[in-house]
């Protein structure tokens, strides 16, 4: 077992562990190593496995191992310590991984090892990809869904709650701006429900919920904090990943996100593993169902919508279908800031607050104050739209905010453009998906000001230079790529004579 002193190199590689060697060092000679091997670092009775890039420069000296932030945090360590080096063990589980590639059906204890290894750190971000990709589509059927669902919940902690119900709600996505859960949230907890909301950063779209959530409060909570907040106010709205609910759902989000895929099946496990170790008793789920958004069809969604109900209930969970509208984004912004705007527009019931969000949640808040038993069978939406509009709903989620460490304003971008109509008409196509590509041009989620500003919306009638979109961005050059790509599609957002 070789030793070497450790250099921090100052590089990040997200979430995987990457180091460093010379490739004249005597390491890498004596036992063989090159680059993408993978390696075993043990420091202090703290062991890593991590992924080998072999330099020929001198960000390394001979005897020393280049450490990047990933690998740093998690081995702890610090500049010129000294770390043990070997090859890491093989991955037994991989061999399930492959049989998957070649079309098998994957077990209980395979999906167990599996995932088991995932969090481990014993996957590459390669190996990750491999199985991410196995399972796209619809190559999982319902009992592997349900064996990786459960594993998931293994793999990290588990939480309980003193209350014989607790709700929560989840959006399959693919619908931009469609920013229920803050306003569900403030709404149920305020009738009296708990609802400990745990939600993810953006995959593929220009915001996640906790993204919007963040540019107006701390996510980032520990699980004791999280705890105090749900104790306090009966609800939070925090980032799962802080609080390890689910841990392999985030390394393998991660991938999914670098491949701009999205897998039916891990989609299923991903929502429903969070809420059982969320300790969720009764989850609804929205389907938004439209031409360009995730699911495309009402056949695709009452499919979609039994296997969350059969894999929900095979684990202890029940779960609710409901199916909207998804035709074209929800209120007006797109993007973590601009969605934020949208949602204390609600809560604080301006004039000027977009509708279609407003009754989105209500739609949505009521169902699940009838599941929770706070409202008897049809008095939900008069429960919901009373808490809303007599300012209570406001309240706790001033009130939860506080708890989680204060409220502030979303940021607004510095640099702005209008697209505006080219022709007197009506507005009769928006594509879902290239309005959150162009959001996502403009620098959302990772610049939370920026995304866009919808200005119509179907079926309405505009005049040659009305504005239809406001791009917004941090920096110009951010700008003027969005507006470059728009440039080149610009019927994505069509403004005709007349319908036809």
């Amino acid at each position: 077992m070789d030793q070497l002193r450790v250099r921090i190199v100052g590089i990040g590689t997200h979430l995987q562990p990457v180091v460093f060697l010379r490739s004249d060092s005597s390491v890498c000679r004596s036992e063989g190593l090159a680059t993408q091997t993978r390696v075993s670092l043990i420091y202090e009775g703290r062991e890593l496995t991590a992924t080998l890039n072999i330099v020929t420069d001198h960000l390394v000296n001979e005897g020393e191992i280049g450490l990047s932030d990933a690998a740093v945090n998690a081995l702890g360590v610090q500049e010129g310590d000294v770390v043990s080096l070997q090859h890491a063990p093989a991955v037994e589980s991989l061999h399930h991984v492959r049989s998957k590639l070649y079309g098998h059906a994957l077990g209980r204890q395979a999906m167990q090892d599996i995932v088991a290894d995932v969090v481990a750190g014993h996957y590459s971000d390669i190996h990750l990809a491999a199985f991410v990709t196995a399972c796209a589509g619809s190559r999982l059927d319902e009992r592997e869904i349900t064996y990786l669902t459960d594993a998931m919940v293994r793999s990290g902690r588990r939480l309980t709650w003193d209350h014989p119900q607790v709700v929560d709600k989840h959006c399959l996505g693919g619908l931009p701006g469609n920013r229920t859960t803050p306003i569900v949230v403030a709404i149920v907890a305020a009738c009296g429900l708990v609802m400990p909301k745990s939600s993810s950063r953006a995959i593929t779209s220009p915001a996640g919920t906790a993204d919007t959530v963040e540019t107006m409060m701390p996510v980032q909570l520990t699980t004791a904090h999280m705890q105090s907040v749900v104790e306090t106010e009966g609800a939070c709205m925090v980032w799962g990943g802080a609080v390890s609910l689910s841990p392999a759902d985030d390394l393998l989000i991660r991938v999914e996100r670098a491949l701009d895929l999205d897998s039916e099946g891990q989609m299923v496990a991903s929502v429903l593993s969070k809420k059982i170790a969320a300790g969720s008793t009764h989850v609804l789920i929205d389907i938004p169902v439209g031409p360009t958004a995730k699911v495309r069809s009402h056949a695709q969604a009452n499919r979609l919508g039994s296997v969350l109900c059969h894999v929900g209930e095979a684990l202890g969970l029940h779960v609710q279908i409901h199916i909207s509208e998804g035709s074209q984004p929800v209120g007006r912004g797109i993007g973590p800031a601009l969605e934020a705007q949208d949602v204390l527009a609600v809560l604080r019931r301006q004039a000027d607050a977009p509708d279609d969000l407003k009754q989105r949640a209500l739609d949505l808040a009521a169902i699940i104050l009838e599941m929770g038993g706070a409202a008897v069978p049809g008095q939900g939406r008069e429960l919901a739209q009373r808490t809303l509009e007599g300012g209570q709903a406001l309240d706790k989620f001033m009130a939860i905010a506080q708890a989680q460490g204060g409220f502030h304003e979303p940021p607004v971008a510095g640099f702005h453009h209008d697209i505006v109509a080219q022709r007197d008409g009506v507005v009769a196509y928006m594509n879902n998906r290239f309005l959150s590509r162009l959001a996502k041009l403009a620098g959302a989620p990772a610049d939370a000001a920026a995304g866009l500003s919808m200005h119509v919306r179907l079926g309405e009638r505009v005049s040659r230079g009305d504005v239809l979109v406001t791009i917004h961005a941090q920096a110009q050059g951010q700008l003027d790529y969005a507006l470059e790509f728009f440039n080149q599609h610009p019927h994505e957002v069509r403004v005709e004579s007349e319908f036809v």
